[in-house]
């Protein structure tokens, strides 16, 4: 792997949160793939392009890019390496021969200049130690006429869905889990303006996208992921086991507002950001 400048996130993401997250990728797209189609729509990726999936994890976005990029190329950078491992093994389970993935940091990973048609992420750019300097980096990769789109999480509303399906818990969610450091990062659309405008793109636009989060197949499945997700785990670790036993209680029963015959859908919101890497348009 080439040089680190996020040692801190290297380092959890190829400890233990890494590896469940690698474990379980069903889960975890489970709760973002209802945003797939905004965050693709706004992409606008095509046969020919070259595209970078930014904190690709286990692929499934590199997966949706390489098969709309038919006659192009798609590679996938993270710096996780047991996510990587499921990445590649699932994209050669499905055929998909206009891919790969590189283990790195892309903040300053050795990318070509204008190597890229197009830059996405779902979510991925939230982690960079520093966003000005990486997004600069990464717009070098850019062609004249490239562009990017990501994903980002929305501040959460304090009487929203998912903070009543998860209240009991909420009081003991003191800090970030290792990997989770840095995910209120790009919460402010004044705040994503600056730093992409800094870093030199251009035609920054921000638009809301709403789509329900499956979390599981009922309400005890939706407690279990939930139990086991990283946050939830780190927070957790030093709770006594009766506190812990009630608290999941109250959060399985909060689930049941949401149980459908699709699964537990709760309600989200995103942040779908675009923006260009050349000179802005005329009603920029």
């Amino acid at each position: 792997m080439h040089d680190i400048a996020n040692r801190q996130q290297a380092e959890a993401w190829n400890d233990w949160e890494g590896v469940h997250w690698a474990e379980h990728p069903e889960r975890y797209n489970g709760m973002l793939d209802g945003f797939n189609d905004a965050l693709f729509a706004a992409a606008g990726i095509t046969a020919h392009d070259r595209v970078l999936d930014i904190g690709c994890g286990t692929g499934r976005t590199t997966r949706i890019a390489a098969r709309q990029a038919v006659a192009g190329h798609v590679t996938g950078i993270d710096l996780s390496a047991p996510m990587l491992e499921r990445a590649r093994r699932d994209a050669a389970a499905e055929g998909i021969a206009n891919i790969r993935f590189e283990q790195g940091d892309a903040q300053v990973h050795p990318f070509p200049e204008a190597s890229h048609d197009v830059l996405i992420s779902r979510g991925g750019v939230m982690f960079f130690g520093d966003h000005v300097e990486a997004f600069s980096h990464l717009r070098r990769t850019l062609t004249p006429e490239g562009r990017l789109a990501f994903l980002g999480p929305q501040p959460g509303e304090p009487d929203g869905a998912y903070a009543r399906a998860t209240a009991a818990l909420a009081p003991f969610l003191r800090e970030a889990s290792p990997a989770a450091t840095g995910m209120g990062s790009l919460l402010d659309p004044a705040r994503i303006r600056d730093v992409l405008t800094g870093a030199g793109f251009t035609d920054v636009g921000i638009t809301s996208a709403e789509a329900p989060m499956n979390l599981g197949a009922d309400a005890d499945d939706a407690t279990g992921f939930l139990f086991a997700m990283g946050p939830t785990r780190h927070n957790l670790r030093e709770v006594d086991a009766a506190t812990a036993a009630g608290v999941r209680a109250e959060v399985r029963r909060a689930f049941e507002e949401f149980e459908t015959t699709r699964g537990v859908l709760v309600p989200g919101s995103v942040w779908i950001v675009t923006a260009s890497a050349g000179q802005p348009g005329p009603h920029a």
